[in-house]
Order: structure tokens, then sequence, then C-alpha cells
């Protein structure tokens, strides 16, 4: 069965668990051998920088000793050899240009999304 994961709603849990929840969900099934690839969408568009950098955060007295490292997840991710997919309009509508990401993106237009779903056996939206 093969299965793409939407991920939409960005930096969630993150700050608790150093890691997006869903990324690693990904990565663990893709470790049990799941057919699975991942497409971020809306906000979860900016997993794709790779200049991110959320070391030094603290809330009041509480530092963060382990920030996330999104972008590391996702060539990680890459390297299991799972797609991931970037929704190019969204990207546009952040003003994220295609130099700020990582390498190896398969870029969509939301438009061509319905063609993209068509080829997997499941769809999960996060």
């Amino acid at each position: 069965m093969k299965v793409l994961n939407i991920v939409e709603a960005a930096y969630r849990g993150t700050l608790e668990e150093q890691d997006d929840p869903i990324i690693w969900i990904c990565s663990a099934m893709k470790g049990a051998n799941a057919d699975i690839d991942v497409l971020l969408r809306g906000n979860a568009v900016n997993y794709a920088i790779k200049a991110q950098d959320a070391s030094g955060l603290s809330f009041g007295g509480q530092e963060q000793t382990q920030p996330p490292k999104i972008a590391d997840d996702l060539v990680r991710l890459k390297g299991k050899g799972v797609k991931i997919y970037v929704v190019d309009d969204a990207l546009r509508e952040r003003g994220i240009e295609p130099g700020e990401l990582i390498d190896g993106l398969d870029f969509v237009a939301r438009s061509k999304l319905a063609r993209l779903f068509g080829g997997y056996d499941q769809v999960w939206h996060w």
C-alpha cells in the first residue's frame, strides 16, 4: 500500500519533542518498510528551509537545549528513499525562494494535487 502523508499544520509539538511528530512517524514507518511519501503544504512548506535555527529559544527561564532541526529531518527522510513534495504555490505565497530550500525536493502546483493523490492508495492528512 502506497501512502502520501500531507503535512500542513507546521511546528506542532516541535518545542517539546524536538521534531515534528508526523515527520518522525514517517521516518519510523519507512524504517519498517512502509511505502510512504510526504507532501508539505500550507505553513509546513517552511520545514524545507535549510537555514532555520531555533537555538537560543527560551520561555521564561526554561531554555530549549535541543531545538528542532526539521530541514535536517527531511534530508534524512529523503535519504531513506521518501519523496518530499512541496506545493510551490505555498512557497510563493510566503516569499520563499527555491535557493533557500534543501536539495532534492519535488515541486507540485496546487492545481495538480488531485493527480498526485491519484497515484497513492491512501492519502493521510495531518
